[in-house]
């Protein structure tokens, strides 16, 4: 058994309106930042995961992602598990 540092990226799905990130443009331009044309808000979760191989490891991650760090109906998300 090793832990694995398994890092998880959570994105909008990108046909959804993201109201923070609008919120956050609409911000940026105010601050005369206007070369700024797009701003996503998402999560970045970290997870030290004990499993016998990487595999292994994106497997668990990617279950608790499924049934508690994402709602799939509107966000899409990205593992990366390191040794």
């Amino acid at each position: 058994m090793s832990t694995f540092n398994v890092t998880i990226k959570i994105m909008p799905l990108k046909d959804l309106l993201d109201p923070q990130g609008k919120a956050v443009l609409s911000g940026l331009h105010n601050l005369q930042m206007a070369s700024i044309q797009d701003v996503r808000i998402g999560k970045n979760i970290s997870l030290q995961v004990n499993a016998t191989n990487a595999e292994e490891a994106k497997i668990v991650a990617t279950n608790a992602t499924k049934q508690l760090l994402a709602n799939l109906v509107m966000e899409e998300f990205e593992i990366t598990v390191e040794d």
